[in-house]
């Protein structure tokens, strides 16, 4: 796929969307990606001057969920992100050519565009006899993982897999598989994890490389901050049960049946950070503690080798939660009880006073 001079306002004419539609398609990205108006100005001017970014997507070790997920984004269409904001030059699991010819225009684009393209991996790499339980294009996966990383611009690791290692990296780890960050050493990496990550969130990231010509701000462990700086405790809609003390003992209980909380029955919403409770699913319709079952935690490291699902946390107190999900009820109703204790016994001191004064 060429990629020439042609920018992303070209393309969209080309297709008779208006002015008015593009401004508004600019306006609705930047509110996506939690940004202000005068975000949309700078988007609308980019998409207007800068040429469509190449993007190169490679696949290792995963099961393809990252891009199950990627095809069915909705803010913005993926269809505008793949065939008009940017250029995917290759992707083995969605392009038409195959074999020799994908080989081809693979080390076409790694020539053509040197230093220009973004490097998209999804899954990781298995290090285990010289990288053999993973072979692409006759190549293990980890050495042509390498050689295409060192003519990227910057590099996205998409999922759990390429970022922290996930379920092939699970002990015992007979293959070896680890995350993309222990193989690529001298490139930025963003890392945004999920099993598999949020659609939107996806695009929204793509969106903001390729408008802006920059890396999004990264929190320490190299995820975007517009998407992962809150947990999803703290926006979830069961939030206000959490506080009062009213929790799902068992499923389909009474509790269940009216929305109460799932801390008990294993969610790790409080220690998960990811948009879920907010840009939600399915064009956000849901999410899974909306639909009655707890957060597994998927966009934290390791979170496949921490127990069962529905393994409770049972102290969270560094987030600044009282003690645990037992006490949580009892806790408030013991401050309630010192607080009434306290009010009466300032007024009788008053009464005191005030007799003796008289």
């Amino acid at each position: 796929m060429a990629v020439g001079t042609e920018t992303f306002y070209d393309v969209i004419r080309r297709q008779g969307i208006s002015r008015r539609s593009f401004v508004k398609f600019c306006s609705l990205t930047a509110a996506s990606l939690g940004l202000g108006s005068a975000a949309a100005s700078e988007m609308a001017h980019a998409l207007e001057t800068r040429p469509r970014t190449p993007v190169i997507w490679m696949h290792g070790l995963e099961c393809t969920c990252c891009s199950e997920s990627f095809i069915r984004s909705a803010h913005p269409l993926v269809k505008d992100v793949i065939l008009s904001m940017v250029s995917l030059d290759y992707d083995d699991t969605i392009m038409a050519a195959a074999g020799h010819q994908a080989e081809a225009i693979l080390e076409e684009t790694k020539e053509k565009y040197k230093g220009q393209y973004i490097l998209a991996v999804e899954g990781n790499a298995p290090l285990n006899e010289d990288g053999m339980y993973c072979i692409d294009g006759g190549r293990p996966f980890v050495e042509k993982l390498k050689w295409m990383a060192a003519d990227a611009s910057a590099v996205v690791a998409w999922g759990a897999c390429a970022s922290w290692g996930c379920v092939q990296a699970a002990k015992p780890n007979p293959t070896q598989a680890v995350p993309i960050d222990k193989v690529i050493l001298d490139k930025p990496i963003i890392k945004v994890p999920g099993c598999p990550p949020i659609a939107e969130v996806m695009t929204g990231v793509i969106t903001y490389i390729t408008t802006f010509g920059r890396l999004p701000e990264l929190d320490r462990q190299g995820r975007p901050k517009m998407f992962y700086s809150q947990r999803i405790h703290d926006k979830c809609y069961r939030r206000p049960h959490f506080d009062a003390g009213q929790f799902v003992e068992a499923w389909d209980d009474e509790g269940a049946r009216k929305g109460h909380c799932l801390y008990k029955m294993g969610c790790k919403g409080p220690t998960t950070y990811n948009a879920c409770s907010t840009v939600r699913w399915n064009n956000g319709v849901s999410f899974p503690i909306q639909s009655g079952h707890g957060c597994i935690g998927c966009s934290e490291d390791g979170f496949w080798d921490k127990g069962t699902f529905y393994d409770r946390l049972t102290t969270i107190n560094q987030f600044g939660i009282e003690a645990n999900a037992d006490q949580i009820g009892g806790t408030i109703a013991g401050v309630v009880l010192a607080g009434v204790a306290v009010h009466a016994g300032v007024t009788v001191v008053k009464r005191m006073s005030t007799k003796r004064d008289e």
